[in-house]
């Protein structure tokens, strides 16, 4: 094989590799040994067709086999001999005008990745936020617990409040007075002010009485998850099954023993431990920020195009997804095309920063351990049912890539736990409103990186009983996440798994704490409270992943959690 280096200019390489036939030839010669034993032709016996008969038979695909692994050879050879890094996959050409039996003229274009500089990580220093935990806030959740606890007594023929529980059946009709699909259902309980309906629909409910039938009339969100209600106006038949007024919830220990607690005691104690850990959350990832703004001011060098692409690519179809869920979708892509040089540059930074971490952590011996990596898998099969979760481990462990991407985060996190030992660190105690302010007024878009280690759609099926389908839950994902969160005015991530009902975060139901440990917040996210029974109950999300050929599982349907 002959090489000629046609370009050399930056990160950007190409070469004309030269495939003799012969080569080729050679390759076809001994793929015909190769398949011959298992080729049957009628007059001869299994495995004793000739040679010659059976490259008449199969020549032109087994000439076409060859060429393919000639020119895999011959990339594998030019990288090795060359000392290349690609940054990405080459590109290869075929020159046009190639006959069989002739030489074959390759074009082989890549992008290697640049010569980092040695990583300037002496001098770190950082500040850590703590935020004590405050019995106030104690107090707060346990209120919260026992708002959710509150018992119900029959309002005696009273006529319904705001704050009153009264239980309906319902049949929801369009203006034109057919009943829609998923608008039927019985004993619906409505807490009248609690905003899990869309707008309208509660306020009516105002002064009904036990045994009455009413009509309510409504207009659908815009937005609404079903496209054929949106915006729509329609009317509900309801039965007014019962009304009933809230009785106070007293906060004792049997209110914990409710919980499945042992006492009063146990449950302020796991409390505390959630809100520290939400705390400890909130504090690493303002650190985690600071730390890579250092990194990313200190280190400045060329990072291939390809890759800033790519990134961008990811970042720009998040943001697509996302401005579908604005109230003004088309409004929403305008400020994105406004904002698209702004958005390159974010993925260039988080390229660089990907590479800068991927330097620090191979220099200093930081490594994702094969037990590590198989708790990863093991836990992200999890998320598949248990016919497909096989299937899914077998596909990671044969897919390189798939296994990068679940290896890139924690990767991520042990880099920069590493770095975070190397820092001066200096310790202040602040408030979780200043602590949350400083995150947020931050780009923490900006922040995110991909880990370049290189050991190298959803469907919803709701029913529509006036329940408000609102997308306001914003996130701040891992930085390794390929799904970015938009920072200041920009679009801003939804949350796919959002519940039937709108139910504001401070009106929420708390989480209801482990009595054997309290679930740890997922980096750099702040903790979602989980909406109330009512709508884990009528809501059901779909997360399907993306199926790869013949291997990849689809992934099961999990529960909304609201």
């Amino acid at each position: 094989m002959q090489t000629v280096e046609t370009l050399n200019e930056g990160l950007k390489r190409a070469y004309t590799l030269t495939i003799t036939a012969k080569d080729i030839d050679a390759k076809v010669d001994a793929e015909v040994k190769r398949v011959a034993p298992q080729v049957k032709m009628p007059g001869f016996r299994p495995g004793k067709v000739p040679a010659n008969l059976v490259r008449k038979m199969h020549g032109e695909a087994l000439a076409q086999d060859a060429l393919n692994s000639a020119i895999q050879q011959g990339i594998q050879e030019l990288v090795a001999d060359k000392k290349l890094r690609p940054a990405m996959q080459p590109s290869v050409e075929l020159a046009d005008g190639y006959e069989a039996g002739k030489d074959a003229e390759i074009k082989v274009a890549l992008e290697v990745l640049p010569e980092v500089p040695a990583p300037a990580i002496d001098g770190l220093k950082l500040e850590r936020l703590t935020v004590p935990v405050a019995d106030a806030a104690i107090d707060e959740q346990i209120g919260k617990f026992a708002a959710g606890q509150k018992g119900w007594d029959d309002a005696g023929g009273k006529a319904a409040e705001q704050g009153d529980l009264v239980t309906v059946d319902f049949v929801g009709k369009t203006a034109d007075g057919v009943a829609f699909e998923g608008g039927t259902g019985t004993d619906m309980g409505v807490e009248i002010g609690s905003g899990r309906l869309i707008p309208g629909f509660e306020d009516q409910l105002v002064g009904v009485k036990a045994g009455e039938e009413k009509q309510i009339a409504v207009t659908f969100p815009t937005d609404y998850q079903a496209k054929e209600l949106a915006g729509q106006p329609a009317t509900f038949d309801l039965v007014i099954k019962s009304v009933k007024t809230a009785g106070d919830t007293k906060i004792d220990d049997d209110m914990a023993k409710n919980l499945g607690l042992e006492s009063l005691e146990q449950l302020r104690g796991l409390i505390k431990g959630q809100i520290e850990q939400e705390h400890n959350g909130l504090t690493r990832t303002h650190m985690k920020r600071k730390l890579l703004d250092q990194l990313a001011s200190d280190h400045d060098f060329e990072v291939p195009p390809s890759m800033v692409e790519a990134e961008f690519s990811q970042i720009w179809a998040q943001l697509e997804h996302e401005a579908t869920h604005e109230a003004d979708p088309a409004k929403a892509r305008e400020e994105m095309e406004s904002e698209r040089d702004d958005y390159r540059k974010i993925a260039e930074r988080r390229v660089r920063l990907g590479l800068l971490l991927s330097e620090i952590g191979q220099a200093n011996g930081v490594e994702v351990t094969a037990q590590e990596m198989n708790r990863l898998i093991a836990q992200a099969a999890q998320q598949y049912g248990p016919e497909d979760r096989q299937r899914f481990i077998q596909y990671v462990q044969a897919e390189p890539m798939a296994a990068a991407q679940l290896r890139a985060p924690l990767y991520e996190d042990k880099v920069v736990d590493f770095l975070f030992g190397k820092a001066e660190v200096t310790d202040r105690e602040t408030t979780r409103e200043e602590l949350e302010a400083a995150i947020e007024s931050e780009d923490g878009f900006a922040t995110g990186t991909h880990v370049h280690n290189h050991d190298h759609d959803h469907d919803h099926d709701h029913d529509h009983a006036g329940h408000d389908h609102g997308h306001d839950h914003a996130h701040d994902e891992p930085v390794t996440d390929a799904k970015p969160r938009a920072a200041k005015k920009k679009p801003v991530a939804k949350d796919d798994n959002a519940g039937a009902e709108a139910e504001p975060a401070a009106e929420a139901a708390p989480k209801k704490p482990r009595a054997k440990k309290a679930a740890a917040p997922v980096e750099a996210e702040t903790q979602v409270v989980e909406s109330s029974p009512e709508a884990a109950e009528q809501a059901e999300g779909t997360e399907a992943a993306d199926a790869a050929p013949a291997k990849k599982p689809r992934a099961k349907k999990p529960k909304a959690e609201g």
